[in-house]
């Protein structure tokens, strides 16, 4: 019995200093569909209704074997809303065969090698005396601030910025963080 209260009191701890652990094992709602974190990135976008565009994309751009491998990955999730927010048929441009480069290139611009929880973003901005620069798969850079305590905000080459509005969406192959804008590479 003592054995017993010492290992639950043990993983209560462990649960305590690490919520992002404790995290991991839950479901999250993302466009209104639950998120599991024992299916891959590809597997759960395809059902979020904010993601439509961003799983259009992905298709046309060819990268969904590579989003379902092994990673892990850090996706910063653009929304719907933030692909109607870019300049008027920005987003129909892209989606032409013709601009299948292109497309990757914003597409993998949104991709970080790694598994990177919100709580290691905000240690490597820590680190960085406030911003932390992270090196995308299409060998652009992303730097993070905070605004605030708790709120990340990603910016890209040519200073956009964008909000996370849901962090730590844990996949089998990485994490995605849900993003209100879209970020360009240079």
């Amino acid at each position: 019995m003592k054995k017993l209260i010492l290992s639950v009191m043990f993983v209560a701890g462990v649960a305590a200093l690490s919520p992002v652990v404790a995290q991991s094992n839950k479901t999250v709602m993302v466009g209104g569909e639950t998120m599991y974190p024992t299916k891959d990135i590809v597997d759960n976008a395809v059902n979020s209704k904010d993601h439509t565009t961003l799983v259009a994309a992905v298709k046309a751009a060819g990268l969904v074997e590579t989003l379902k491998g092994k990673g892990p990955f850090t996706v910063f999730a653009p929304t719907n809303d933030a692909f109607e927010n870019l300049p008027d048929g920005t987003v129909e441009t892209l989606l032409k065969p013709e601009n299948k480069a292109t497309l990757t290139k914003v597409l993998t611009y949104h991709v970080v090698p790694g598994r990177l929880d919100g709580s290691k973003i905000m240690s490597e901005i820590k680190a960085g005396k406030g911003k932390a620069t992270f090196t995308t798969v299409s060998g652009g850079k992303l730097m993070a601030t905070m605004n605030g305590d708790r709120n990340i905000v990603i910016q890209d080459e040519s200073g956009n910025k964008a909000n996370i509005s849901v962090y730590d969406v844990h996949q089998s192959n990485g994490v995605i963080h849900v993003l209100d804008k879209v970020m360009l590479p240079k």
